[in-house]
């Protein structure tokens, strides 16, 4: 079979590689893989950030994905051949003190599908059972691909926010963890708007709005009359930071009200800030990072009840055939979240 892989620690340099069709181990399935999403974690391989140093090359990336069991271990009892699937695809050590009291996603041993091992982008991956989470019939294949993003929003707003029916809530950051976020932020009621930067305005604010939101561009508005405008002069009850870029938190604080909240999701590398102004306006700054079980049950919920709308968000456009076109394009802001056909791979 062929996959797509990181074979160089530069800017690109991915490729389609020959890989042998993966032999499940006694507790592992094996996998047809039916759908792939390109993640920014993907798109940070692509351009080899710091974070990915750890990688050994040439390594299969991908793993945010769908499939069908087309074969499992003598010791898999969960799950049998022909059952859909998606994996959690943090897995943790089940040994350390985070795995050992439930934080699995926090675990101190942790490896990551596609950054540690092999990926999703390839026509087959095996997996352990305890990976796996279950997809039923009625979920679009493609919608499925997009459920391990989905989860992360769910977890960030459900589990790690204090969102509530009425909240001013702003999501910064229009790419694919914003967009789920604040589709999820609006299920639980809050008034949901997102902002974006220059780059953003010609595909991901529109895209918001296709998806009923608000927007704003930081570029060309004047924040503090929007947000006067859409607060009543308050300011918002709960500001998510998806973008990944040190400007969000710095842009959080000055948007949060005073006894507000800010999430931070995207991982911002260093900022610099007075941190006095957060203190004396009590502000609650809450982490959250990837998903566990729980989440995925609740994106699979979501998606069942209409409150995530993946058929407007997912773009399949690109194919991994020609991978260049849709990290670029990824990169550039000209598409959200792309979603490929991995059978092309197995042709």
């Amino acid at each position: 079979m062929r996959g797509l892989a990181k074979t160089s620690r530069s800017h690109g340099a991915m490729e389609l590689v020959d890989r042998e069709r993966p032999e499940p181990g006694p507790d592992e399935a094996l996998i047809e893989v039916d759908y792939a999403g390109l993640c920014g974690s993907d798109a940070g391989i692509y351009e080899f950030e710091s974070a990915f140093e750890r990688m050994e090359l040439p390594t299969v990336i991908g793993h945010e994905y769908t499939g069908r069991v087309v074969e499992t271990g003598d010791d898999v009892t969960k799950f049998s051949v022909g059952d859909r699937v998606v994996e959690r695809p943090i897995r943790g050590c089940g040994d350390c003190y985070q795995c050992e009291i439930g934080q699995e996603n926090v675990c101190q041993n942790a490896v990551i599908t596609g950054v540690d091992h092999d990926g999703a982008y390839a026509g087959h991956i095996a997996v352990p059972e305890t990976a796996l989470h279950p997809v039923p019939d009625d979920v679009d294949p493609k919608h499925a691909a997009l459920v391990e993003p989905t989860s992360i929003g769910a977890r960030a707003v459900i589990q790690n926010s204090r969102v509530s029916p009425g909240d001013h809530v702003m999501v910064a950051g229009p790419g694919p963890i914003g967009q789920l976020t604040a589709q999820i932020a609006r299920s639980q009621g809050g008034e949901v708007v997102v902002a974006g930067v220059g780059r953003d305005a010609d595909y991901r604010l529109p895209l918001a709005e296709d998806l009923g939101f608000e927007t704003i561009n930081v570029a060309d508005d004047d924040l503090d009359a929007r947000r006067d405008e859409l607060t009543d002069g308050i300011g918002y009850d709960v500001v998510f930071d998806t973008t990944g870029h040190p400007s969000g938190l710095t842009m959080a604080v000055d948007e949060v009200r005073k006894g507000g909240q800010i999430v931070l999701v995207g991982q911002t590398g260093e900022t610099t800030m007075p941190y006095s102004p957060l203190v004396r306006s009590e502000i609650d700054l809450q982490c959250s990072y990837a998903s566990m079980y729980e989440d995925f049950e609740r994106s699979l919920r979501l998606i069942a009840s209409g409150d995530v709308d993946h058929a407007t968000f997912l773009d399949d456009r690109f194919s991994l055939l020609e991978a260049d076109d849709a990290f670029e394009t990824f990169l550039d802001g000209g598409t959200c979240k792309p979603v490929f056909d991995i059978s092309v791979l197995r042709n």
